[in-house]
């Protein structure tokens, strides 16, 4: 089962740490496929290419940041992987000029105006779209703990809002976003798609903005939930749970050994929600007992569960290995407060930016055998951003 991801940019002024609408230029300075735009004109898409192993997908992740950073800084500019940036301005004005973003822009109002907001995906090979449609319940119940991995939004318009993934609340707003539900099949899976394109309420197969769907262009089942992160280590982290989920949901389906989902999805939502508040810091609902567990017991957990299909796949030590650190580090979203109470706003900002480059810096060390992922080099220093705003007002 292949593997590929989706990563999206924030795109900063250097000097004033605000999010700035120059997505274009930053593409511009770019020489290789795999770039592109997204809804709003301050963010970059990265795609990955299609690979077999944990280190090649972190190999390729860390490549397109050092390109991605390369093209920022040669405008003054950054970039930054994570569900938002602390300091941004609402506008009507700044949504990418393209038709299809336009209609988004003009039927969603407020909604897209306040689409400033970067997710990870994942793509994981599936044998067929049938099992894709019926993997989707079976990997359901074990997206909210891949949601406090990612966390990484704390903070929203200058303020902090309390939650680790704020991003997940603006992104719930969109009619289709949260819980995919359950299908029989991938023709009972297409009918419900056109039927909410029927009544106008999306426009096309690619507003499905389920947790997890399968892939309207590929051959893949496509993870959604996640908040784009900092460390690129997080994503293959994410990743390899996320495939050994989907390999485990296909040998189910395949061999009807154990199981199968019984239905019940009501209480995915309410779980979404409390990885969102909480994140890595507090408690998580267990996909076991439907009881709330502190998220390093519901994280390991769910790795233990998933060891077979980690080993099946060779992602094993990879996994177990940058859990550990992922726990004994905490989420971006508590690093990024941290900063910010030892400072102010732009240093967490600089912590975002340092990180998306690669940096380390106080970062705690997984153990050696079980760390075949290497550090990327960040090629230089990069320039601390300029404190102008006391306290990191919205300018």
């Amino acid at each position: 089962m292949r593997i590929g991801a989706e990563e999206e940019f924030h795109v900063l002024d250097v000097e004033s740490g605000h999010l700035v609408p120059r997505a274009r230029a930053v593409l511009d300075r770019l020489d290789r496929p795999g770039f592109t735009t997204e809804l709003q004109q301050s963010v970059v898409e990265s795609n990955s290419r299609v690979h077999d192993t944990l280190d090649d997908l972190y190999t390729d992740l860390a490549g397109a940041r050092r390109r991605l950073d390369a093209a920022a800084s040669s405008l003054g500019l950054a970039v930054v992987a994570a569900g938002t940036v602390p300091l941004a301005r609402v506008t009507p004005r700044d949504v990418t000029a393209d038709a299809r973003y336009r209609h988004m822009a003009e039927e969603y109002r407020r909604v897209a105006d306040e689409q400033l907001i970067c997710s990870a995906q994942v793509h994981v090979d599936v044998p067929d779209r049938d099992t894709a449609v019926r993997a989707m319940c079976l990997v359901s119940p074990w997206l909210a703990p891949l949601l406090a991995l990612s966390a990484s939004s704390p903070f929203w318009l200058g303020a902090d809002t309390g939650y680790a993934s704020w991003r997940t609340m603006l992104w719930q707003r969109w009619p289709t976003a949260g819980p995919a539900g359950c299908h029989a099949s991938a023709a009972d899976y297409d009918t419900a798609v056109q039927e909410l394109i029927g009544s106008g309420v999306i426009s096309d197969a690619g507003m499905v903005y389920h947790d997890v769907r399968p892939s309207a262009h590929q051959g893949t089942l496509e993870l959604r939930i996640c908040d784009a992160c900092p460390r690129a280590e997080t994503v293959v982290l994410v990743a390899g749970l996320f495939r050994a989920l989907v390999r485990d949901a296909c040998e189910r389906l395949a061999d009807r050994d154990g199981p199968l989902c019984d239905g019940h999805h009501d209480w995915l939502r309410a779980a979404a929600w409390r990885a969102a508040r909480s994140g890595l810091e507090g408690y998580l609902v267990d996909p076991a007992t439907r009881r709330a567990a502190p998220a390093p017991e519901v994280l390991r957990g769910m790795r233990d569960r998933l060891r077979p299909a980690l080993e099946a796949s060779g992602d094993w030590d990879t996994v177990h290995g940058l859990l550990e650190e992922a726990l004994a580090a905490g989420s971006a979203a508590h690093r990024l407060r941290r900063a910010a109470a030892a400072e102010d706003l732009l240093a967490s900002v600089d912590l975002m930016v340092d990180e998306t480059r690669g940096g380390r810096a106080g970062r705690p060390a997984a153990p050696a055998a079980r760390r075949p992922v290497p550090p990327v080099g960040t090629g230089g220093a990069r320039p601390r951003l300029r404190r102008t705003t006391a306290g990191g007002a919205v300018g």
